[in-house]
């Protein structure tokens, strides 16, 4: 069986199939409206003990940054919005509040699905794991006790919540597969934390094994073997051995330098969403941030965020990284991604809609607060501003029109900034790859948006699971455009890197070190390993393979020449 790697590793063992109890609701006319309430803020105080358990629990087994996630969760339990619509719900239509519950939460987890962005569509999880918490309060139901495991085991389930990850015996749970979820989920980032094998994407593997079955999991290829032979046993046992001593090796690559075996140096960076990742950066050795995601800010306020609290947000994680790079992406929301103080329309096709860069060009006072406070956090760090979802030249000359006019209000309040900040584009639509050459001469760098650009290029809702399958980044005409991009970015003088999950893929590193990338954005987990990859990798004998390999006629022909002609 074959899903989606998420965190490498291998394991061997007998599985254990976890299942949430069913919640069954029924709608039910109450008589007394104070009573319901009483018994939601009951619930409400239930579930926020349990929570800080949980949270104390993970700060003492796991860490800080992994804790913070019920500190998330306590937030949302007492969210005045959220727990606001569910009292009016109780109030309005006279109903219990298990029903009130489940509807304003599934109102919010659908919008939270819908949302483009893979690392905040997995958010709605957290808000599942919220609102079932307290359904199981109120209509007090018992889950399986993940934390009094006395054997070692394979944990397969439907998906798991941070809730089941934070209270299970990690001494005993080897591994994870889930029917649901990907990498961006918080089960596999924890799995990653953990250096715990995890698999996702296994549709219905929990109707397809049972309560001891003995398995062979893979979490780097995502490969399931179930009731495996003598002869595989033996081999997955000597690739577990090969990967322990591989850990160590990585290891030994904080402190060195990025550069290939025939010394040509690029930057591995990290993905960031709030000033709390910087921690994983450092801890990783990541040469500085390729993608500060601003959004944040945006989704976790109740009004816009001003000037000042931006400000702050941009200069912790500029001071913090002191005088490496930060490259911070103005906002990117759109209609997938509602906040209601935006008020934006409801569209038809929201990721080719009203977003990003058209959204803040329309609402200019909005994005001047944005750039004011990166301009001026610009004088504790080394920031770089980049606008996303770039479509034509005349944006870029807008957006940085109004960069200048930011600049000069600064100078006549006296308010230092870095005078020379560089200023680039996302590259994540094909009509700025295609037409790279033009755009390459209006700013300071691009950085590839490889998770829309494939999007875009292959007409795929990466969103979608039924057509998930040709949502895939060794497609031959993806990978043109990135070199035509790169190539264009170099003709003009400037650098280009990537920050899209296929600068983390070990597959296609040593192909973008080979068409010329300067710098390589990823999750904070997969730094030493890429370092290791580019390390070992000769850019100039990739390069002589590139005309080759972008000659090759399907996607599953380029990832079987990288696995037999590069990576062997």
């Amino acid at each position: 069986m074959k899903g989606i790697g998420t965190s490498p590793g291998i394991a061997l063992g007998n599985i254990l199939v976890y299942k949430e109890p069913e919640i069954t609701i029924n709608k039910k006319q109450i008589q007394d409206i104070d009573e319901e309430i009483d018994r939601l803020e009951k619930a409400i105080k239930t579930g926020m003990k349990q929570i800080e358990k949980l949270y104390e629990k993970t700060l003492n087994n796991v860490g800080k940054e992994e804790a913070e996630i019920f500190n998330a969760h306590k937030m949302m339990i007492e969210d005045p919005e959220f727990i606001g619509d569910v009292k009016e719900t109780i109030k309005s239509q006279e109903v219990n509040a298990e029903w009130a519950v489940k509807n304003v939460a599934d109102k919010f987890i659908k919008i939270f699905e819908n949302i483009e962005d893979e690392y905040l569509r997995e958010r709605a999880l957290d808000l599942k794991d919220v609102s079932n918490r307290l359904l199981r309060i109120l209509l007090d139901i018992e889950t399986m006790d993940l934390g009094s495991l006395e054997e070692e085991c394979i944990i397969v389930a439907e998906d798991l919540t941070p809730s089941d990850t934070a209270q299970m015996n990690k001494e005993m749970v080897i591994g994870f597969v889930t029917e649901l979820g990907g990498k961006t989920s918080h089960t596999s980032i924890m799995a990653r934390t953990l250096e715990i094998p995890a698999i996702s994407g296994l549709k219905d593997i929990t109707n397809e094994v049972k309560n001891g079955d003995f398995v062979i999991i893979d979490g780097k290829e995502g490969l399931v073997l179930l009731n495996p032979s003598e002869e595989e046993i033996k081999t997955y046992e000597q690739k577990k051995k090969d990967y322990q001593e591989f850990k160590l090796k990585l290891k030994d690559m904080k402190g060195k330098e990025s550069i290939s075996k025939d010394g040509v140096k690029v930057e591995i960076a990290a993905n960031i969403g709030t000033p709390k990742d910087v921690d994983k950066v450092i801890e990783n050795d990541g040469e500085g941030i390729g993608l500060y995601r601003t959004e944040f800010l945006y989704m976790d306020s109740k009004t816009l965020p001003t000037e000042e609290e931006q400000f702050e947000a941009y200069k912790i994680v500029a001071e913090r990284l002191e005088g490496k790079p930060v490259v911070i992406r103005t906002l990117d929301v759109g209609g997938d991604k509602d906040i209601p103080y935006l008020d934006l329309p409801e569209e038809m096709n929201p990721f080719l809609g009203y977003r990003a860069i058209r959204l803040c060009l329309d609402r200019t006072d909005m994005f001047k607060t944005q750039l004011r406070a990166l301009l001026r956090a610009s004088a504790f760090g080394n920031i770089k501003i980049m606008f996303p979802m770039i479509s034509n030249i005349k944006e870029i000359r807008d957006a940085k029109k109004i960069l200048e006019e930011a600049k000069e209000e600064l100078r006549k309040e006296n308010i230092p900034f870095n005078e020379d900040i560089e200023v680039g584009i996302m590259v994540e639509i094909p009509a700025v790859a295609v037409h790279s050459d033009i755009f390459a001469k209006e700013v300071d760098f691009f950085s590839i948006g490889t998770n829309d650009l494939i999007q875009y290029t292959l007409a795929v809702d990466r969103g979608n699971q039924d057509i998930s399958y040709l949502y895939n980044q060794y497609h031959p005409a993806v990978l043109k455009l990135i070199k035509m991009t790169i190539e264009n970015g170099h003709k003009e003088g400037i650098w280009v890197g990537m920050c899209g999950e296929a600068a983390g893929d070990e597959k296609l590193i040593p192909l973008l070190l080979g068409m010329g990338l300067d710098e390589f954005s990823m999750s904070s987990s997969s730094i030493l390993r890429a370092r290791w990859i580019i390390n070992n990798t000769s850019k100039s004998e990739i390069e002589s393979m590139l005309d080759e390999i972008l000659s090759l006629p399907t996607a599953e022909d380029v990832e079987k020449f990288i696995d037999e002609k590069i990576l062997k």
